[in-house]
């Protein structure tokens, strides 16, 4: 999924496996978040940490403190714990750049000039490894929900990067001048397994190939490219239809991976997708995984996904799955 910001998510609508995790690039403030991914490594009893972290630093009257450093070759990821007297409860800016083009009335009300700014809150980070800006096309920045006065930043979809490097972070606070900056030793955790069948799968004139399956520590990634008109089945035709295609990762225990964030657009799919996609830890050491391909039924008059909504329980339903069988593919997987 191609990054966003949240200028975008006023059009874009996401269903997410838990609440939302702010898409970097806006600074702009969104509701607390756990990530299946982040959660995943939260539990986790015996997690390995770098030795840099827990590092501090102080400005002004506020203390940032840079911990939970993680790279497993799929997935960057720390926080930055804010303390100090008199600060706002909440810890990421709310302010937008001043852009006199913007049209948008709740991103102008945003736009705050910096002296009239609350001081104490946290920007966007700017990241470099080994001193060259870092290239992530899927990053985000939200609140610690394990970690009160926490944030964590996560980096998906990477450039390749070494298995060790310095990593400098660079953190703006409202009405502090100079930003914060951390530099960090970094060194890759675990061994990642990846493979590139480069297999393909078709039914009618759908089709997708896997090019690539990265199994790491705490992470799993899906890169796939998809072409043609997408199946649909007796409960997809006349008044609803089928979304694009999303896919499940299922381990050879029956296991179903849980994917980190589904994307969802209000307009008929396209034909061609590039998919790239993070989900859970696959955790023991399996002999294959299963690419389950399925679709949400839509309503082609707005194309929002049938049965989406609050439930009778009051918990919010994302719609019903319908998988694909003809569509599945078995993936073997080296011996780790």
């Amino acid at each position: 999924m191609q990054q966003t910001n949240l200028k975008s998510t006023f059009l874009k609508r996401v269903l997410l496996t838990t609440s939302a995790f702010a898409i970097l690039g806006s600074g702009a403030a969104m509701p607390k978040f756990i990530s299946p991914i982040a959660a995943a490594a939260a539990s986790a009893e015996a997690a390995v940490k770098t030795a840099s972290s827990n590092l501090s630093l102080t400005q002004d009257g506020v203390t940032l403190k840079l911990g939970d450093v993680f790279y497993d070759g799929t997935r960057l990821s720390f926080s930055i714990e804010r303390e100090g007297k008199n600060l706002p409860e909440q810890v990421i800016s709310p302010y937008f750049p001043i852009d006199p083009k913007e049209t948008n009335e709740k991103i102008k009300k945003r736009m705050v000039p910096e002296k009239d700014q609350k001081k104490g809150y946290l920007k966007t980070p700017e990241v470099l490894i080994d001193g060259n800006k870092l290239k992530s096309s899927h990053s985000m920045f939200g609140d610690k929900v394990t970690q009160k006065n926490t944030v964590e930043a996560e980096y998906n979809q990477l450039d390749a990067l070494p298995d060790d490097f310095e990593m400098t972070i660079q953190v703006g606070v409202t009405r502090i001048s100079k930003p914060f900056e951390f530099k960090v030793p970094v060194k890759k955790e675990g061994n990642m397994v990846s493979i590139k069948p480069n297999k393909t799968q078709k039914s009618g004139d759908f089709s997708y190939t896997v090019k690539q399956l990265d199994i790491a520590s705490r992470t799993t990634r899906l890169v796939l490219d998809s072409e043609g008109q997408v199946p649909a089945s007796s409960k997809q035709t006349g008044k609803y239809a089928p979304s694009m295609m999303y896919y499940d990762i299922v381990d050879d225990q029956g296991k179903t991976l849980q994917q980190q964030k589904v994307g969802f657009l209000n307009k008929k799919p396209r034909t061609k997708y590039h998919t790239d996609e993070l989900y859970s830890a696959i955790g023991s050491k399996p002999q294959y995984v299963t690419i389950k391909p399925y679709t949400f039924t839509v309503d082609p008059s707005d194309w929002s996904i049938v049965g989406q909504g609050k439930g009778a329980d009051g918990k919010f339903k994302t719609g019903d799955k319908t998988y694909i069988k003809e569509l599945e593919m078995t993936i073997p997987v080296p011996a780790q």
